[in-house]
């Protein structure tokens, strides 16, 4: 193994990696939005607006995100949207964790003892009041779990867009093994990297979910 060229090349990775993390964390916070409209939408008394919500999350549950990021980047130019590699990536993404996100949080509301919300009504707590000071802070040690396995994910699927030309961790492994004809160095590395990304969220996750849990037993 080649430790100079590693060495040589590790700055050019880390600048990747950063991009790599730009695009998830971009695509998580806007995900997130998406994410809780599609479970208000979800809880609406209006019947068209939950099978519009559910019938959005079952597409983008069903269907690659490889695929839905070369539709919206080729097929979006013939409808009128013309996005550059990067936001391509940030929107797609963002729709995509969007809708597997509204699952667990509402998975996570929904797992709140039903008694609880009938009991805040009863003492005159409205429906938002409810959710906001009964049901979210005993959900959220689930919320922030199963966000955390999706932002994990997140990171995993970002190595796609580099499909698209967008010059992230993958995308730039890909052009130095085409320089140095060294994939072991520089694959090994570029690993590295992702294991430390994803060790930094998982340990993200972990302290969040320890500051939320810590009047709980969860």
């Amino acid at each position: 193994m080649d430790i100079n060229l590693m060495i040589e090349i590790m700055p050019l990775l880390v600048k990747a990696a950063w991009v790599t993390i730009d695009i998830s964390v971009r695509a998580l916070f806007f995900g997130f939005f998406i994410a809780s409209a599609l479970v208000a939408l979800r809880s609406s008394r209006t019947p068209p607006v939950r099978w519009l919500a559910r019938s959005y999350i079952s597409v983008v549950r069903g269907t690659p995100y490889f695929v839905q990021l070369l539709l919206v980047f080729y097929g979006g130019p013939a409808v009128g949207l013309r996005l550059d590699p990067f936001t391509c990536g940030v929107v797609v993404g963002a729709f995509n964790i969007g809708a597997y996100m509204s699952e667990a949080i509402r998975g996570a509301i929904i797992s709140v003892d039903s008694g609880q919300n009938e009991a805040s009504r009863s003492l005159g707590f409205g429906r938002f009041a409810t959710l906001q000071h009964i049901v979210l802070p005993q959900a959220a040690g689930l919320m922030i779990r199963s966000v955390g396995v999706l932002a994990i994910i997140l990171v995993k699927n970002s190595s796609l867009v580099s499909i698209i030309s967008v010059v992230e961790l993958t995308y730039q492994a890909q052009r130095l093994i085409g320089s140095t004809y060294k994939p072991l160095e520089v694959f090994s590395l570029s690993a590295l990297m992702y294991i430390v990304i994803i060790y930094a969220v998982m340990g993200i996750v972990e302290l969040l979910y320890r500051r939320a849990t810590r009047y709980t037993y969860l």
